[in-house]
């Protein structure tokens, strides 16, 4: 049963899902990834990746580059990583956020939890402190074409998961991955030590 019930979950819409790359993937820019799915239909999938901080690129340098000034509210941190959401269109930004703020005509809802957003008008709201509650913000996002997502799937590249926000905004990002596969009842060593064979 719980066999037939994994299939029917790889045909489903994975929106508001996360992914949980598994060991031994073989793409290293998704080695212990954790993705957010955004979007996913008959045209494909889109998602972002919400573990993997830029180094170098935090939010005050980004309105910095964009000549949006910095208010004095209180909003998130000039210190706030900016993540490498993805290998597609890596110069795009997008903010991953509580569905408490929207934008007309411009805000993705994903679900009652969740929305996304990808307006410079965002990045405006966030620095005078008017912005989501959550938010992450990233920049290039994961794409898959049609039937890709589900094949990769099928051959036990990515563990499926609920979303919950105390994961996808946590502020240590080296703990989500492992956070997320707990959230199935699996321990990571256990799952290190199988080298990613199902």
């Amino acid at each position: 049963m719980a066999k037939s019930d994994n299939q029917n979950q790889t045909a489903a819409d994975l929106s508001g899902k996360l992914l949980i790359a598994m060991p031994g993937m073989g793409d290293p820019r998704f080695e212990k990834s954790v993705v957010y799915i955004c979007a996913h239909g008959d045209e494909g999938a889109m998602g972002l990746i919400i573990n993997k901080p830029t180094p170098d690129l935090m939010f005050a340098d980004l309105l910095e580059q964009l000549g949006i000034p910095q208010g004095d509210a209180a909003g998130p941190s000039g210190g706030q990583p900016i993540h490498f959401g993805g290998p597609v269109e890596t110069a795009r930004g997008f903010v991953l956020h509580s569905s408490d703020y929207a934008i007309a005509d411009a805000t993705l809802t994903i679900d009652p939890v969740f929305a996304m957003t990808a307006t410079r008008d965002i990045l405006a709201d966030m620095a005078r402190g008017q912005g989501p509650v959550k938010s992450l913000l990233a920049l290039g996002y994961a794409g898959w074409a049609p039937g890709q997502l589900e094949a990769e799937l099928q051959q036990n590249g990515w563990l499926v998961t609920d979303a919950a926000p105390e994961i996808v905004f946590a502020e240590e990002n080296g703990s989500k991955w492992k956070a997320a596969l707990e959230t199935l009842g699996i321990d990571p060593l256990m799952l290190s030590a199988a080298g990613g064979r199902a």
